[in-house]
């Protein structure tokens, strides 16, 4: 009989799923048919298969480095103390901020669908609500976090394979056809553009040192939530772009799923689908906030943001969420959703290749096969080239903002340790 204070490979999974399985899908897939057209499920798979092959580098250093750190454990392990360790967790830290405002920002597009006057007005205090409400469940009750989180998680699958169900029976195959997909690149910056829904499978890497038989187990995990996810969102996408025209989802964009939930299930299937983007935003801001803070606070901890993200208020790391809140505010509040999500994608993009790298570099040590790993940098790197040189195509703006939050948190981190003197130090 295991050990009951251990994760088993089902908790583990589920973990992971829960991950994933947040407000992605429901923000950015009328976004990624927009640019991907009738190839929505080819650009969910190429995105899939990069976050399949970083879970190996993930797997790898999870056994060797297991720590609740995950992430920046690894960065620090693999680059040491200097700027390039310190401007990664800033850009990781940062790239949970911009995953937080997709949420909300996807929160508040779906509710304010129930309000058919000053739908604008209506989304932005949505927005704001949701942002605040988890801001005080987290500080006050952290128990509630984990208990509403495993509801709700539930909850979201439960519905997503209800729709999908209902929906593969009304699908229109031509919609599918091979002429109506987009070019090879677009194809490509349709996947990444959703890349940022696949990135919570790095959430299992935080739970190493209380997994059950972490060297059978911590693989298995990864590799099985990654794969469960890829087939769900792939066919999230068949269903989508199979019952609608290509025009309706751009005109549903911020709102895609639940609108194509209509030719099947008619207007109680589009509250259906409003619901559990609620209800899966809702987990995922529950789960990410506090997450986010976390780190705040972590990397606070190893001398990259000043001391006083670090203090502590009846054990709960007060000061970096109230930070991590004030930025999610601003950033929801101010950016589409499709600039939102290319940002994210964008720095998750940098953060996995450099992940990717680390274990490549440490091989050795890891016990792993380095082209696997080398080929998962490649494709990351590769990966957010193609979703800027496309992007720019649209919004070129959306592109240097992105290119100057890679930027300043490499240029904040050589400022701050100038100013301070403060050294990285090994706490994870």
């Amino acid at each position: 009989m295991g050990d009951r204070t251990k994760i088993g490979y089902l908790s583990a999974v589920s973990i992971g799923i829960g991950g994933m399985v947040g407000g992605g899908i429901f923000a950015v897939l009328g976004f990624s048919v927009q640019l991907s057209h009738g190839g929505a499920p080819i650009s969910f798979l190429i995105a899939g298969i990069v976050a399949l092959v970083t879970s190996y580098s993930y797997a790898k250093l999870s056994i060797r480095y297991p720590s609740e750190g995950g992430t920046v454990t690894f960065l620090t392990k693999g680059f040491g103390t200097g700027i390039q360790t310190g401007g990664l967790n800033i850009l990781l830290w940062i790239s949970y901020v911009i995953m937080l405002s997709l949420y909300a920002h996807a929160f508040g597009s779906y509710g304010s669908t129930f309000f058919h006057e000053n739908g604008t007005f209506w989304e932005h205090f949505l927005i704001s609500l949701v942002i605040v409400a988890f801001t005080l469940i987290n500080f006050l009750n952290v128990k509630f976090v984990g208990r509403s989180e495993e509801i709700m998680v539930l909850a979201k699958i439960i519905i997503i394979l209800v729709f999908i169900g209902f929906g593969l029976w009304s699908v229109r195959t031509d919609n599918l056809a091979t002429q109506t997909w987009s070019s090879p690149t677009m194809l490509i910056a349709g996947g990444m553009v959703i890349f940022l829904a696949y990135e919570g499978f790095e959430l299992i890497a935080n739970t190493a040192k209380d997994v059950e038989n972490p060297r059978k187990t911590l693989p298995r995990a990864f590799y099985t939530a990654v794969l469960f996810v890829i087939g769900l969102y792939v066919t999230v996408a068949i269903v989508t772009v199979g019952n609608l025209s290509l025009q309706e989802i751009i005109d549903s964009r911020d709102f895609a799923l639940a609108e194509s939930a209509k030719p099947f299930l008619g207007d109680l299937g589009f509250v259906f689908i409003v619901i559990a983007a609620l209800l899966s935003t809702s987990s995922a801001i529950n789960a990410t906030l506090y997450g986010a803070a976390k780190i705040s606070y972590m990397i606070a901890k190893l001398g990259e943001l000043p001391s006083w993200v670090k203090r502590k208020m009846w054990n709960k790391p007060l000061e970096g969420l109230i930070l991590t809140t004030g930025f999610t505010l601003l950033i929801a509040n101010l950016f589409d959703l499709s600039s939102i999500a290319t940002i994210g994608s964008g720095g998750f993009l940098v953060i996995f290749a450099a992940v990717n790298w680390i274990n490549f570099k440490l091989h050795h040590k890891t016990q792993s096969k380095r082209m696997i790993s080398l080929l998962g940098s490649i494709a990351c790197i590769a990966s957010l080239i193609v979703l800027i040189y496309e992007t720019t195509k649209i919004s070129g703006a959306t592109i240097w903002f992105l290119v100057a939050i890679i930027g300043g948190s490499f240029g904040v981190e050589l400022l701050y340790k100038k100013i301070s003197g403060r050294v990285i130090k090994h706490d994870f």
